[in-house]
């Protein structure tokens, strides 16, 4: 067969892409494990999908191509039930089949029929899912190329033939009623070897004693000049229930038994030789026939092994590997459709190789938010804008304004969007990112050593070493936990360090001096800007909208003092 494995439904044939793995840590600043969560509780798969969503590529073309196929499977729930009963029937053969036991122990009859029963399950499993796939409503070029694919394995395969084969080769267990072995004995009538004469569906009826004795041997003229049996023989049982009259007779057999099968294809596979002493084999009548049948259709069985697995490789091993990728789309589709039903508003993101404008989102809003809403009409969508101008916003406003909120729904935009799904905004046109970093803060168990302000100040610096100008970069109160002053002229220079690097950063603080000096660390960069970003208030009240502006005031101390419940009305309030 010359049908390539390598497809894959999360990147084009042929596409050499490099992707870049998000640390646990950035999943949990951007609210992506809570989300994974909620997509599905199954553990596997949501390991599965969080695996898939932190390994991020800059290339263009795998997010539009994630896109396409989960459009596709967003809009077709039909497609999506079908597949996930195929797949949960594909797991099923897998841990219960018997295409892939291949020891001569298990090479019998019985094995010979569940591998053709096996084989024929595989098949028509691999008829419904191409059928699936040639639903005309699919647009998207990896399932196309899916159908194409399975299409190949059918034909090359040839499974049509195969299929008309295994109708006329197949029969149950439960139609064998009866087996007829042929004995051959020497001068004093003992048996010296014994054989396999035919497999029947029909078992033999007794006939009387007296009458089958004297048809049998009594006459010389019924005395048979050939072994060839035509099909008017006698049946009687040796004792009526109990079988050790057979045993005693067997128990003349010695040494070499030699079994002779009709059934061998070629001259090569006309005889085996099995050495079996009495002993073993006259312990019980039954387990001695079946070790016979089976011995006589081993080489016959083995012969097919090789022919039903490869076929079965085809039909499932090479789709089975597909499983776990189309499983994220159908959760990750599942769990979209679902907030959009509840009134949320997605979109299919629009990935450009290059472009001034960096990124522009209209009307977004954190997915975490949305879930955890009950009303989600309460949700206030915002805009923003990265582009040479403003590469790096500085973001202030009140205390529990929304800050922490925008930046983790920036964030979650590149990655849903890169991992092919919908996103949750109006409309969303970006140059993927290559990596995304965050540095929210630490707990308190993982400052011992440095200090809060020094551990800070080393994972700033190994993020930004690690930083390209198609990064994204998300910090959260950084250098806030020393005093102001010493805090500002760190995130001062930190600030100006970025725009150098330019790459795309939002840097949520309540350092109001910072924002207010956007314009002159603007002036001192070589060709990006900072820009100043509020969380608007209106008539003192939060509205949840950002807006280009400058700080409100500096409010810096009035949002720690409201944060820590030490303002005047708080203290005396008890609030």
């Amino acid at each position: 067969m010359n049908i390539s494995t390598q497809f894959s439904l999360m990147q084009p044939a042929g596409a050499d892409t490099e992707y870049r793995s998000l640390p646990d840590h950035v999943m949990h600043d951007l609210g992506l494990d809570v989300i994974c969560r909620e997509i599905s509780d199954d553990i596997k798969e949501r390991r599965m999908i969080a695996d898939v969503l932190s390994k991020i590529s800059p290339d263009p073309s795998v997010a539009a191509y994630r896109q396409q196929i989960f459009g596709d499977i967003l809009r077709l729930p039909g497609l999506r039930k079908t597949m996930m009963e195929l797949f949960d029937k594909i797991q099923f053969m897998r841990d219960f089949g018997s295409m892939h036991k291949t020891t001569d122990e298990e090479m019998g009859l019985w094995h010979l029929f569940h591998r053709l029963d096996d084989l024929d399950s595989y098949i028509r499993t691999v008829e419904t899912m191409r059928e699936c796939l040639s639903d005309e409503r699919i647009k998207s070029e990896g399932l196309i190329s899916l159908r194409k694919y399975i299409t190949e394995l059918y034909e090359d395969a040839c499974f049509a033939g195969m299929k008309k084969d295994i109708a006329e080769l197949k029969m149950k267990a439960s139609d064998v009623k009866s087996v007829t072995l042929g004995i051959n004995v020497n001068e004093r009538f003992e048996a010296v070897s014994i054989g396999l004469v035919s497999i029947n569906k029909k078992p033999f009826k007794k006939s009387g004693i007296v009458s089958n004795f004297a048809d049998a041997i009594a006459s010389k003229d019924k005395l048979s000049d050939t072994s060839d049996w035509d099909e008017d023989m006698h049946y009687q049982l040796i004792e009526k229930e109990d079988k050790s009259g057979f045993i005693r007779a067997m128990k003349k057999v010695e040494g070499v038994l030699t079994e002779v099968s009709p059934l061998a294809a070629d001259s090569r596979t006309g005889s085996t030789v099995v050495g079996v002493t009495s002993g073993d084999a006259m312990t019980n009548s039954t387990i001695y026939m079946e070790s016979v049948i089976n011995k006589m259709l081993g080489t016959l069985v083995k012969r097919l092994r090789d022919t039903l697995t490869k076929y079965a490789n085809v039909a499932i091993m090479n789709i089975s590997g597909l499983i776990p990728e189309f499983v994220y789309y159908i959760r990750c589709a599942e769990f979209i459709g679902g907030l959009m039903e509840k009134g949320c508003v997605f979109s299919e993101a629009q990935p450009v190789a290059e472009s001034e404008t960096s990124m522009e989102a209209k009307g977004f809003y954190n997915v975490k938010l949305a879930v955890t809403t009950e009303n989600v009409s309460e949700i206030v969508p915002n805009d923003l804008s990265f582009d040479r101008k403003h590469t790096v916003y500085i973001l202030t406003g009140a205390n529990r304004g929304g800050k922490t909120t925008i930046t983790q729904a920036a964030g979650q935009l590149f990655i849903l969007a890169q991992g092919g799904l919908h996103v949750p905004a109006q409309s969303f046109r970006y140059i993927p990112c290559d990596c995304i970093f965050t540095h929210f803060p630490a707990d308190e168990d993982k400052t011992t050593d440095l200090g809060r302000l020094g551990e800070e100040c080393v994972r700033f610096r190994e993020m930004f070493s690690k930083a390209t100008d198609r990064s994204l970069l998300l910090l959260n109160e950084t250098f806030s936990t020393t005093s102001f002053e010493e805090g500002y002229y760190i995130a001062k220079d930190s600030v100006k360090a970025l725009l150098t690097k330019g790459a795309r950063t939002i840097y949520n603080t309540h350092m109001h001096k910072l924002g207010e000096d956007a314009e002159e660390l603007t002036r001192d960069s070589s060709g990006t800007g900072a820009a100043s970003l509020i969380m608007r208030t209106d008539e003192g009240k939060r509205s949840f909208k950002v807006a280009l502006a400058k700080p409100e005031g500096s409010s810096y101390a009035r949002d720690i003092a409201e944060k820590y419940g030490v303002t005047y009305d708080m203290l005396i309030s008890g609030t």
